[in-house]
């Protein structure tokens, strides 16, 4: 119950029933807060206990100033807790050896529950070994469940063993969409008490939810686990960034585009740690679809979230998507009265500004390996043809100019649409650009015969895949209406492309086979092959076997194209160099093309049955698309596909699991092993100490990912991890992928930093999972494992040196787990995204910080020397150093500590926050 201190409790009437709220109105200085501000505020209003939320938080909020540097602590308590499965495993099997840690502390191990709704969808487990054939989708999910029968066991356990956690089984869809179209509120009614629906997922692209107002981040797994089990989360009142959009979208260009943009102007712009809120006329005009996607790519951009309020446009979705109609009238009621409802003509307070006018949005790509690179269409030729020398090392021969550059005869701003034919009707002449590129043309043969020459920029990956796009009907409606042309015109994607259809949900393939569009994306080898993440996360499978033997032998710079949110190296695939982001119709298009090497605004993509035939011919226009979206979609489809979704399919619910308050650990299991941080804990903790005589585990330079850092993507033959399941008895065609393995510490510890794009500047030109090892005489080059083992044998700690944003990208918890289990005791860096710092605070790691203008690089650091971190003690007083003094072979400097807030001390102090949890746990 809340304390109440402004009197803010009230009571809502909607139809014939009644519910408490707390009023803003209660609070002076509420009503000019941004939306998403006023959200935190209901929160602190509902759960001020006088302790940890208090009433001097709540006028902190209240009386925000957007000029101020976040500076003021509060504690943000979500309405639930949503998981992925390669994230959401560790925490259950955090949860069940945290069970087995209370019992053995003498505490009751069923104690430790969620106290949070907290729902899990299993996603990220699907592989796409096979495609292109329409029993693709049955064959992968059959394989899924061969290769991780051991950890849906588990899992399937963990739905019956705790209270308020259901799982969404496999095959069904993937998280983010499953969330805005099933799981999500809006607002809350709980208790009889009606709040706003708030949500933290294990998966940074849980801002999906933002597009229908719902305030919510990723975080890591152990920040989400403390969130399950009622902690709540530590954070800075925000800067927030009010994102002005204006004008309305133009013909040809589609949700894609719109939000590659605004990565592009936000990266630039700087809102790491930000709140980001749209608002103006173009708001009203965007669909819920579009916006989701601009809130799924929030992670890309950097900020903490990217929202929306909520509007007539969240009504109907969730009218739509199969809501009651008391939920629907009570989230338009509530966002009423709290005056939490868009008016597009109002302007909040922000602490910064933007603006975009949608109709400056011109089609566009992203890459090849950052989503914040966005290159117009018009250009992707021309830019292809400079990056690729980045990637090919040699061989082969440079290829002369051969035609007129796009962007010459196009500028990107007054680049016209893609439907209203870039060129007239006619192809323009060729001439001389300027851009040779590089050129080594080898011969393949596949097992049925088919031959052809595989050359730099050869399209290996067209997929569409990701919650990014996927969830919205109208680029997935343009993708079919693509295909259907294109297979009345006699093309088909070329045979080295490996095509892939991995939709968000049961109702994207309904409406695409009730609106007929089905059996063209067939034909051209966009067959079902599953739900779930697929190739955005890495789960691409193998190209065919001769395709990637010549991809490797001549050393080919091949290329991805996919409709996701994520492109880093090494994350697609190991045998393909550049990946770029692209909208599901540009996908098909590529499939079609099979090069990048193209001008695919003005060049023909392929000959047809009748010539050749140009993207303008085949690109249906909004009109065609619309009415498809209008006349395919309804209400009974969601109604009916999310019916039992917690049900599963016979081969679900027939999985044996074991029964009790503690799980049955399997000690021969490779995927699911008990965790071990919670060996030889006490009650209380033991105190911080300082550090010395500490070796560089890795030296790494600026943008470090946390998929660089991560285990992710194919286990590869000999590394570490794969000798440790060689070892257990696992062959090859088993590994799986280390996400399907996130549940045993034995293989994640081996796979952490073992990226094979990662560069330890340590090594000289070197690529992989390597370091120098100074236990060794001449400190030979060996495996960051192994590395690791030695210096932990000998009592030696670790540290990582880094540049900037370390740590970017995916709210990775193994990134800062691994790092810990490696030994890792402090990570120096130049500076981190949100999401990772707070990661390394909670399984211990100390984050410090370069002074500004200060890097390894400027104070002659080279990884080589010993280093000595002192001044950390002072956490033992209760007092967080602002800094501390590292000494490394006579070099000494000041590194900032970035410990926060008082809750990320108390976290670091207990050596993590599920030590804390606990701890506090027995102590109640």
């Amino acid at each position: 119950m809340s304390a109440n201190s402004f009197g803010s409790r009230s009571t809502l009437r909607v139809g014939d029933k009644s519910y408490e709220i707390y009023r803003l109105d209660a609070v002076e200085g509420s009503a000019r807060l941004p939306y998403s501000l006023k959200v935190l505020l209901e929160n602190l209003l509902r759960t001020e206990d006088g302790a940890n939320v208090t009433a001097d938080h709540i006028r902190a909020l209240a009386g925000w100033d957007p000029a101020a540097q976040p500076s003021r602590e509060i504690q943000f308590t979500p309405a639930r807790v949503i998981m992925q499965d390669f994230t959401g495993v560790p925490c259950v099997v955090d949860l069940a050896t945290m069970r087995e840690a209370v019992r053995d502390l003498g505490g009751d191990p069923s104690r430790i529950n969620p106290l949070a709704p907290a729902e899990m969808v299993i996603d990220h487990s699907v592989i796409v070994d096979y495609f292109g054939s329409p029993d693709a989708f049955e064959r992968n999910v059959q394989r899924e469940y061969e290769r991780n029968r051991e950890r849906y066991q588990f899992l399937r356990w963990g739905q019956t063993a705790f209270d308020e956690f259901k799982v969404v089984p496999p095959g069904t869809g993937i998280v983010h969409q499953v969330n805005i179209e099933h799981l999500a509120r809006v607002v809350f009614d709980r208790d009889g008490v009606a709040y706003p629906d708030t949500c933290v997922g294990t998966d940074s692209h849980t801002t999906m939810e933002n597009g229908i107002g719902v305030l919510g981040w990723g975080v890591g797994g152990i920040e989400a686990e403390a969130a399950m089990l009622g902690q709540p989360i530590s954070m800075l009142i925000p800067r927030v960034v009010g994102f002005k959009l204006t004008g309305q979208m133009r013909p040809g260009t589609t949700a894609t585009d719109l939000v590659l943009t605004i990565t592009e102007m936000l990266r630039e712009h700087g809102v790491v740690g930000k709140f980001v809120e749209f608002y103006g006329e173009g708001v009203a005009a965007l669909p819920v679809a579009d916006r989701a996607t601009i809130g799924n790519m929030s992670p890309e951009f950097g900020s903490t979230c990217a929202i929306f309020p909520i509007d007539g446009q969240t009504l109907d979705y969730l009218r739509l998507t199969g809501r009651t109609e008391e939920q629907v009238a009570l989230a338009e009621a509530y966002a009423k009265e709290q005056g939490m409802w868009l008016d597009p003509a109002a302007q909040p307070d922000f602490s910064e500004h933007l603006e975009l006018d949608l109709g400056t949005v011109v089609p566009s790509i992203a890459g090849p390996k950052r989503p914040q690179d966005r290159i117009s269409v018009a250009e992707a030729k021309q830019t292809w043809r400079r990056d690729v020398r980045n990637y090919v090392s040699g061989g082969g021969s440079i290829q002369g100019p051969t035609d007129q550059s796009s962007a010459e005869s196009f500028p990107a701003s007054d680049s016209p649409a893609i439907s209203h034919g870039a060129n007239g009707d006619k192809p323009r002449p060729h001439g001389e650009d300027g851009a040779p590129r590089p050129h080594n043309p080898v011969p393949v043969t596949l097992a049925d015969g088919t031959k052809f020459e595989l050359d730099h920029g050869a399209v290996v990956i067209a997929a569409i895949t990701s919650c990014t796009n996927t969830s919205n009907p109208y680029v997935m409606v343009g993708a079919g209406l693509l295909a259907k042309k294109a297979v009345e015109k006699g093309l088909t994607r070329k045979p080295w492309v490996k095509t892939s259809l991995a939709p968000g949900s049961q109702v994207v393939t309904g409406y695409l086979e009730r609106s007929g569009l089905a059996p063209y994306l067939d034909k051209i080898g966009y067959n079902l092959v599953g739900y779930g993440c697929t190739t955005c996360i890495g789960n691409s499978g193998p190209l065919q076997e001769e395709i990637s033997k010549a991809v490797n032998d001549a050393d080919l710079a091949v290329v991805s194209v996919l409709s996701g949110n994520r492109n880093f190296e090494g994350r697609i695939n190991p045998d393909v160099k550049m990946n770029y982001l692209a909208s599901p119709p540009l996908v098909v298009a590529y499939a079609l093309a099979g090069t990048m090497d193209i001008d695919i605004l003005n060049d023909p993509i392929a000959d047809g049955a009748d010539g050749p035939v140009y993207l303008r011919d085949i690109w249906p226009s909004l009109e065609e698309i619309k009415e498809i979206v209008e006349g395919s979609i309804g209400q009974e489809m969601f109604l009916r596909d999310y019916a039992d979704v917690f049900k599963g399919d016979d081969r679900w619910r027939e999985l044996p699991i074991p029964t009790g308050d503690t799980f049955e650990w399997d000690q021969n299991s490779t995927y699911v092993r008990k965790a071990p941080y919670f060996e030889g804990m006490r009650m209380e903790p033991d105190p911080v100490t300082d550090i010395h005589g500490a070796r560089v585990l890795a030296k790494l330079g600026d943008s470090v990912t946390t998929d660089h850092i991560s285990p992710a993507g194919a286990i590869k033959v000999g590394t570490p991890a794969a000798q440790y399941l060689r070892e257990n008895g696992v062959e090859v065609r088993d590994f799986n992928s280390y996400g399907s393995r996130r549940g045993n510490h034995e293989v994640m510890i081996r796979g952490t930093f073992a990226n094979i794009r990662l560069r330890n500047q340590l090594l000289d030109d070197v690529e992989g999972g390597y370091t120098r090892d100074f236990t060794q005489d001449g400190a030979p080059q060996a495996f960051i494992y192994d590395a690791a083992q030695n210096y932990a044998s000998r009592g030696i700690p670790l540290v990582v040196l880094a540049g900037k944003e370390y740590g970017s990208g995916s709210s990775r918890d193994w990134a800062a787990k691994g790092t810990a289990l490696l030994g890792v005791r402090a990570v120096i860096a130049e500076s981190y995204e949100r999401i990772h710092r707070s990661n390394l605070i909670g399984m211990g790691v100390l984050p410090l910080q370069f002074k500004e203008g200060e890097s390894a690089a400027s104070l002659g650091l080279t990884g080589t020397e010993t280093f000595d971190i002192v001044g950390i003690e002072k956490l033992n007083e209760g007092e967080t150093p602002r800094e501390v003094t590292v000494k490394a072979d006579g070099k000494e400097f000041t590194a900032i500590v970035r410990l926060d807030t008082p809750g990320e001390a108390d976290y670091y102090r207990n050596g993590g926050i599920m030590q804390y949890v606990l701890r506090n746990l027995l102590r109640k």
